[in-house]
């Protein structure tokens, strides 16, 4: 039985909301061994199962000085007085639609910060939509998507940019991602906040025209643009001497590197396009590989929309929430990312970004517990000030030093 009652909240620097899932379990190892056990920063570990928090807490070997914190993410009461007492709340709580709303509330009415791994574009508008002139009032810094989901794509951008301007003297208005190499495992969370997305959007036509806009995250006011490219097929890329096949994470990844755009008054280009996918190889094999990677993303997307294989899909192809893999095959995973951009003088420039780990969960632990740490330390209070705001523009360079110090990411310029 859950343990919804709740002792008085300690005073903490971050709490890690949902420590008992597997994201948050991973997350919260990674903190503790480099930041909580030296004492560099005060955690605690947070969850509505006081059981299954004192099994992480055991685990980990901790102390007294990484106290739990029992609550529900339905429960008002306790997360107002969770928010008032943490510096920063980072959560792994997924699909963030049905669980995380609250508690982004409660984070933006008592001035707290938050990150989490969200890639659900409807949610993070909504959100956007109902709290940002709250958070700029309280100071609250509201980061979404802090995992491969999408520091990759939108710190690569950011890295190329900065790059640009110091080699030619503007940005490149047109950039490409392209993924090279990939190995690792999608997680239970990220298959359930699919399926919940593309649910929504065959419930409610205004969820679908959400997904379906390139600039839904932007600010009230920009949410329209210039026509965006969209790789929804088998395509060859001359740019990258490849054939292409859609990628499954665009569609969150695309709107959090606009939202960047915007934010920053475009400084990437009123006319800034950007695009992902993935690259198969040239010739016969590579155009087969991309036939074959865009054929099972459409049976992906069909079966999602009917609730029958939807059922059948939860039950027997994807991973349940709160599992994945052993930490032998996290390690054994990677990512190759290129970045190519351009302009209409056709300068040039490509940059590559690489993880060391699964991107989906040894990766993602890292990224997102390094951007937890350096919003809290790295980032002065007001710089940025209270709003919702992505990666690259919350932490920008500060953030890039920590992944390649600490994360195992490398940002390389050719």
């Amino acid at each position: 039985m859950e343990d919804t009652k709740h002792p008085e909240v300690p005073e903490t620097d971050i709490v890690i909301w949902g420590a008992t899932g597997f994201v948050g379990r991973l997350l919260a190892d990674y903190l503790w061994t480099h930041y909580g056990k030296t004492g560099e920063v005060r955690l605690a570990l947070g969850g509505r199962n006081r059981r299954r928090l004192e099994g992480v807490h055991a685990f980990l070997q901790a102390d007294e000085r990484l106290p739990l914190v029992v609550g529900d993410s339905f429960d008002e009461a306790f997360l107002d007085e969770m928010t008032q007492k943490a510096g920063l709340v980072v959560s792994t709580v997924g699909p963030y639609a049905q669980y995380g709303s609250l508690l982004v509330a409660a984070c933006v009415k008592n001035g707290t910060d938050y990150c989490d791994l969200c890639g659900e574009t409807h949610w993070m508008h909504c959100m956007i939509a109902a709290h940002q002139e709250a958070a700029e009032a309280s100071g609250a810094r509201i980061v979404h998507s802090c995992g491969f989901d999408a520091i990759p794509s939108d710190m690569g951008v950011f890295f190329l940019q900065n790059m640009a301007r110091k080699r030619f003297g503007h940005s490149l208005n047109r950039v490409k991602m392209r993924i090279r190499a990939m190995t690792g495992y999608i997680s239970g969370g990220t298959a359930a906040s699919m399926l919940g997305q593309i649910e929504a959007a065959q419930r409610n036509p205004d969820v679908a025209k959400i997904l379906k806009n390139p600039y839904a995250l932007a600010p009230e006011g920009m949410q329209t643009g210039v026509r965006q490219p969209n790789v929804s097929g088998v395509e060859f890329d001359p740019d990258v001497e490849s054939w292409i096949a859609p990628f499954v994470m665009a569609v969150t990844n695309t709107r959090i590197v606009h939202r960047s755009n915007a934010l920053q008054n475009l400084l990437w280009g009123r006319y800034f396009k950007y695009d992902e996918a993935v690259m198969t190889g040239h010739g016969f094999k590579g155009r087969v590989h991309a036939t074959m990677l865009t054929a099972l993303l459409g049976l992906f997307v069909l079966g999602a929309r009917f609730s029958p294989s939807r059922s059948v899909m939860k039950r027997t192809l994807l991973p349940e929430p709160g599992k994945g893999p052993s930490p032998e095959k996290q390690e054994q995973g990677f990512f190759k990312l290129a970045f190519l951009g351009t302009d209409d003088a056709k300068n040039r420039l490509c940059v590559r970004v690489s993880g060391d780990q699964d991107p989906g969960y040894g990766a993602t632990r890292k990224m997102l517990g390094e951007s937890a740490v350096c919003l809290l330390k790295d980032v002065p209070k007001a710089k940025p000030a209270g709003g919702f705001w992505t990666p690259s523009t919350a932490m920008g360079e500060k953030l890039i030093e920590r992944l390649i110090t600490n994360a195992g990411l490398s940002f390389e310029a050719e």
